[in-house]
């Protein structure tokens, strides 16, 4: 009989606040702050400070390729997250779910940007590519190519029909989208490109390099005449015109550079909402601010600057040489009235500097009444602040920070009952409730790199890098005691089955064995949890890990020489000695029955060893780096082991097979911890999260997943295939091209297979009912069934059921991969569905796609003249119908609109509050009169009341 397993899947992770290799955005109200938590999306409350929604992708692969590189928000609720993989999700963040899923790019995705109505979407990536993606219609359009480097930024320009991208080959390339070429190649920078912008009306284009300046261009529009039109310096660009020289195509004028502050290089540029801030962050710990003058202030600030430099050149040389300055300096005043340089317009506001590395910054796109904007920031170290910004100043004025570690998760811990997880890092020991992911307690502590939580869950003790036992009341959240425990490092802690106490073992060499004690403090009236060291051992070199039998019989501990020693609990003599690791053993663990003893060692290998006589039953090579740990589960011989190559594996001790990988850290796990049932396990990794398997009812076969594992290669070879990454890359011209916006994947492959295949039913449907309708003719035939295969429907509904379940970002790809000989038979049925109003659309995407891949072929092939006619007289009517529904909707929608605003207050709102609030304060200055009056007649009539009653007491 075949034996079945249970899986453990994923179940949750958490700990991760804001991963750094993603950017922040706000949402479209403000309220939110959208921020990567390696694969999900966290959307946090930026007043309570809690994370309300998880967007999380749905997929079997985890791990560092779904990691999120990129978060882009629009004007509506949508917002689009890039991947390391490629793939970018279109998410609705009110419902949480996910709307549209893009995979085109071959490299992980480096920038995002909505255009102005939320309506395309430009992404760029590491593949040096650029698509422009139709969100409404849920497909690519195209891809510009010309870039030599990863592109690192986007933003579009004169209303969505232009875009200017950055990249790390130091140029940037401005795009016409309706003609999909590069119109401008704008060159200067000495270094990388890595961020660029524009403010919202669209007079200045700002980009951030490793230079020691900002650069900044004026932006030229197209007028209606067709002529040039500089939104910054009109009557510069006017002049200039008059001159045959000047190049039609320049878009991006250089309009100056300003020095930076830091010498870090810049990692991020944004204008605010208003475009009356630019925040330029640095790879470092600080954001200058500058703040942006508009045309009026820029040319009275230009006049006071010439007006100075006037003064100061009549105060030198000789009085004709400054009749000369004068004359001079009245024609420069005189020009810059008309054209304020950079320095005018763009003035330093303040500098940001944040206690840690910046990772990225976001504008909150509502102003507050109170202060310039508001500014959040994700530090490197797990958390997100918030700035006010103010004209002289600044102020932070949230942190969310409770949620997670400040760096990486060394080590966890169960309690005896499952309800509570201690993990430690480098400053601080947190608790949490495994099942909801919730911290619970935060408390200050040295580096812990080992942990225990004392029976009763009342205490935890953790073992720190300067060899201090730290003793911590999970209660009170406080630290009752420490003790010098070792000399050096403690790698590891163990409790002693019997509850008495625990043993440590450090790189001092020794071994030492503590047991627990209640004493009450001089001046103390509570009890509190201390610990004495009973007896130790002294070993010969730094001793790694330790492990007690659950009989209390031996224990054994890992050396840095490679070996494991056995002794003797009680005597502490020496029992067995484990050799045969050529690397140091990292991770030792002995089973329920005491039989079995496992080592993990950083020779990347597993031993399983006896305990009886200390032989090695099988050396396996379990991961591609450091083993860091393992366990069993409680009764069983199934283990449970991680190491550096981020993976956690399944293996059965007995028959010494590999039974499960799960993957979803995104860097090296240092840490795990199984509950006592063996119903889940914790770990915890370098990636500052901590993720919880649970064991579910599903069973499955070892011979299963064997297969499943050869599968999975073979779609990543495919996939390989498929991007040729290791092929001759293509040559690109120096002026770029548009290319499809597609790419083969696992997912087209399988559509076009299925078209072919629903054709191939199709037909033999048709030969079977031409059959039957001629023997109908002859004589009695049994009544025609339908085909259960095609669910009843004809030949024509079955074709059109397959074409509909394609992806529309697929559609186009999938029928690249048809051969002409079908694509001939998709024309056959199309006169059927073009007469179906909502396949209308569908129906003339296929036929464009068709015409533009097979246009030499059914140019030569008279067999197909007849349906292109048919169909070019059915599709012409059939698409000005839907474009005519479509426009008496929207103007219908329109005159809605014009109605309500008429009926409605709404231009009056404003107005309306305005004084609803000044009556409010004039009502309660009212009140105030009114309580003084009547404060002072009570006042009165005290008085004379009292002197009333000296009257009467004088008679």
């Amino acid at each position: 009989m075949v034996k079945a397993y249970q899986r453990y899947d994923a179940a949750t992770s958490f700990g991760v606040i804001s991963s750094v290799d993603s950017n922040i955005a706000y949402d479209s109200t403000g309220k939110y702050v959208l921020a990567p938590a390696l694969e999900k999306v966290g959307i946090w409350h930026v007043r309570q400070g809690v994370c309300s929604k998880t967007l999380t992708p749905s997929s079997s692969r985890g791990g560092p390729s779904l990691a999120v590189t990129s978060i882009a928000s629009s004007a509506s609720s949508l917002v689009a997250v890039g991947y390391a993989d490629g793939s970018i999700r279109i998410w609705d963040t009110e419902k949480g779910t996910c709307e549209v899923n893009f995979n085109s790019h071959k490299g992980a995705v480096t920038a995002l940007r909505y255009n102005k109505v939320g309506s395309m979407l430009a992404s760029g990536s590491k593949d040096n590519d650029i698509i422009l993606w139709d969100v409404v219609g849920e497909s690519g359009l195209f891809r510009l190519r010309g870039h030599r480097d990863q592109v690192t930024d986007l933003v579009f320009l004169d209303g969505g029909k232009k875009l200017v991208s950055s990249s790390k080959d130091k140029f940037l390339r401005v795009w016409d989208l309706e003609t999909q070429h590069c119109m401008q190649i704008v060159s200067g920078h000495h270094s990388e490109v890595w961020s660029v912008d524009t403010d919202p009306e669209e007079r200045y284009v700002v980009t951030g390099s490793a230079d020691q300046e900002l650069r900044f261009y004026a932006v030229k529009e197209y007028s209606s005449n067709g002529s040039l039109v500089s939104d910054s310096n009109a009557n510069e660009i006017k002049a200039s015109e008059e001159h045959s020289t000047e190049n039609k195509w320049e878009i991006l004028k250089l309009f100056g550079e300003i020095q930076r502050q830091t010498k870090d290089r810049v990692a991020r540029v944004r204008f605010n909402v208003s475009g009356k801030l630019l925040a330029c962050q640095m790879a470092g710990k600080t954001i200058e601010i500058f703040r942006v003058l508009d045309e009026a202030e820029a040319k009275q600030k230009a006049k006071r600057r010439l007006r100075r430099k006037e003064k100061k050149s009549s105060k030198v040389g000789d009085e004709n040489s400054t009749a000369n300055g004068e004359a001079s300096a009245k024609i420069e005043l005189a020009d810059a009235v008309s054209s304020p340089t950079v320095l005018d317009v763009f003035k330093l506001l303040q500098v940001i500097r944040a206690g840690r590395k910046i990772s990225s910054f976001s504008f909150c796109p509502t102003a507050p009444k109170e202060s310039l904007g508001t500014l959040a920031l994700s530090l490197n170290n797990n958390s997100l602040e918030f700035y006010s910004l103010k004209s002289s100043e600044n102020a932070k004025t949230v942190t969310i920070e409770h949620q997670g570690h400040r760096s990486d998760v060394r080590s966890v811990t169960l309690s005896e009952d499952n309800t509570l997880l201690m993990s430690t890092s480098h400053s601080e020991v947190k608790i949490w409730n495994p099942s909801t992911g919730s911290c619970l307690r935060t408390i200050d502590s040295g580096y812990g790199l080992c942990s225990l939580i004392v029976p009763q869950n009342k205490y935890g003790i953790v073992g720190t890098k300067s060899g201090v036992l730290e003793i911590i009341d999970i209660g009170s959240a406080t630290k009752v005691e420490e003790v010098k425990a070792h000399g050096g490092t403690i790698w590891s802690i163990t409790p002693i089955p019997n509850d008495s106490g625990f043993v440590t073992v450090s790189a001092d060499h020794e071994v030492k064995f503590w047991e627990y004690q209640v004493k009450q403090k001089s001046g103390k009236a509570t009890k509190k949890l201390t610990v004495s060291n009973v007896k130790s051992m002294k070993m010969n070199d730094d001793v790694l890990a330790v492990a007690i039998s659950p009989d209390a019989k031996h224990i054994a501990v890992a050396l840095l020489d490679s070996t494991v020693k056995v002794f003797y609990m009680d005597s502490l003599k020496f029992y067995l000695s484990l050799y045969g690791h050529k690397l140091p053993v990292m991770c030792i663990d002995i089973s329920s029955d005491g039989e079995l003893i496992v080592t993990g060692s950083q020779d990347k290998n597993l031993k399983i060893w006896g305990l009886d006589f200390g032989d090695c039953h099988k050396s396996i090579f379990a991961h591609g780096d450091s083993v860091m740990g393992v366990k069993f589960v409680r009764n069983t011989h199934y283990l449970f082991s991680i190491g550096k190559d981020r993976l956690v594996k399944y293996w059965d001790a007995d028959k010494f097979e590999h039974l499960l990988t799960l993957e979803g850290h995104h860097a090296e796990i240092w840490c795990l911890a199984i509950s006592n049932r063996g119903d889940f396990l914790v770990t915890g990794s370098h990636d500052r999260s901590m993720r919880r398997w649970d064991r579910s009812e599903e069973p499955f076969f070892l011979e299963e997943e064997k297969e499943k594992r050869l599968e999975e290669l073979f779609e990543s070879e495919i996939d390989n295939a498929a991007d040729d990454r290791h092929g001759p890359m293509e040559e690109i011209p120096e002026e770029g091209v548009a290319a499809l916006a597609g790419k083969k994947t696992i997912d087209v492959l399988s559509a076009a297979d299925s078209i072919i295949d629903a054709l191939e039913v199709a037909e033999d449907e048709t030969k079977r009912h031409a059959a039957y309708e001629e023997e109908k003719t002859k004589g009695k035939v049994p009544e025609y069934l339908p085909n259960a295969v095609m669910f009843g429907l004809s030949p024509s509904e079955y074709v059109l059921r397959a074409i509909s379940n394609v992806r529309t970002n697929d559609l186009e790809q999938t029928l690249l991969a048809l051969p002409f000989s079908d694509s001939l038979k998709f024309l056959c049925y199309m006169k059927d569905w073009s007469l179906i109003p909502e396949k209308v659309e569908l129906v003339s995407r296929i036929a464009t796609i068709i015409l533009q891949t097979h246009h030499n072929q059914l140019v030569t092939t008279p067999s197909a003249r007849p349906i292109l006619s048919v169909l070019r007289d059915i599709l012409y009517s059939e698409i000005k119908a839907c474009k005519d529904t479509i426009g008496f909707n929207l103007a219908a929608m329109d005159h809605v609109k014009q109605m309500m605003d008429a009926s409605s207050d709404a231009p009056f709102k404003d107005a309306k509050a305005k004084l609803l609030e000044i009556r409010s304060q004039q009502a309660k200055r009212m009140a105030s009169r009114g309580d003084t009056k009547m404060e002072k007649k009570r006042k009165k009539k005290q008085k004379k009341l009292e002197e009333g009653q000296h009257g009467h007491a004088l008679f």
